[in-house]
């Protein structure tokens, strides 16, 4: 293997396990990056960690300041409610795809997902998260469109960073009950093939999810410290 595709492999490795470290929470948001103490923990050079750290700058995962320190991105209102308003475009529709196009393997595989569900509450956190989230993605996968796919994948990963502060608010203490029998209403609805009822059902669950509870509570924050800002937008 030439040095160049070594590097770039290497460099492959580095992005994968520093975005792993992100969306799981590992690095905080805001938190600085050292670069040279990654790259020895990592077992490389700088050269393909920097070329990671590149990727990442693209994607808004991390920044780079005037000083050329790295951190992890922060989390804001602003991003949530993108978020938000990105999934209540994307996945009802994928779901509707998904009820049109799903193969008997990947009913089963919904199922099992299913199955697997747990209350996206602070008693179950990360799990929950974890199930919640293999859940979704079974249905969405179903679609067949690998770019709405790839776009979901994307906006879950950043999602979750948001649930996880859910987690420690006043609603993440909930049963949250409704909203996990939603999902099973969801399954329901998607092997029947009936996709307008699926993709309408979706939007109320994400008008009502525990993303949708953070972000307006972020928004409450920010209107809080800075209500002359607010008022004005």
């Amino acid at each position: 293997m030439s040095s160049a595709k070594a590097s770039s492999s290497k460099g492959g490795l580095a992005y994968t396990e520093l975005r792993r470290r992100i969306t799981s929470g590992e690095l905080a948001p805001g938190s600085r990056l050292s670069q040279y103490e990654l790259a020895e923990e990592l077992g490389m050079s700088i050269t393909p960690l920097r070329e990671a750290i590149r990727r990442l700058v693209s994607e808004e995962w991390v920044v780079m300041d005037a000083h050329r320190d790295v951190r992890v991105a922060p989390m804001s209102a602003s991003e949530a409610r993108e978020l938000l308003e990105v999934r209540f475009s994307l996945e009802p529709s994928a779901t509707e795809l998904a009820a049109l196009r799903r193969t008997e393997e990947e009913i089963a595989a919904m199922r099992a997902a299913a199955d697997r569900l747990l209350p996206v509450t602070r008693s179950w956190g990360e799990e929950a998260i974890a199930t919640h989230r293999a859940f979704h993605r079974a249905i969405y996968a179903a679609s067949h469109n690998n770019v709405m796919i790839r776009l979901l994948d994307d906006l879950w990963d950043k999602a979750d960073r948001y649930r996880r502060i859910g987690l420690e608010l006043p609603a993440g203490a909930e049963p949250r009950t409704i909203d996990l029998n939603q999902h099973h209403r969801i399954l329901e609805l998607v092997i029947l093939g009936d996709g307008a009822a699926a993709a309408d059902l979706v939007r109320s669950h994400i008008r009502n999810s525990l993303g949708a509870m953070v972000t307006d509570a972020l928004e409450g924050l920010e209107r809080a410290y800075h209500p002359i800002a607010a008022r004005s937008t």
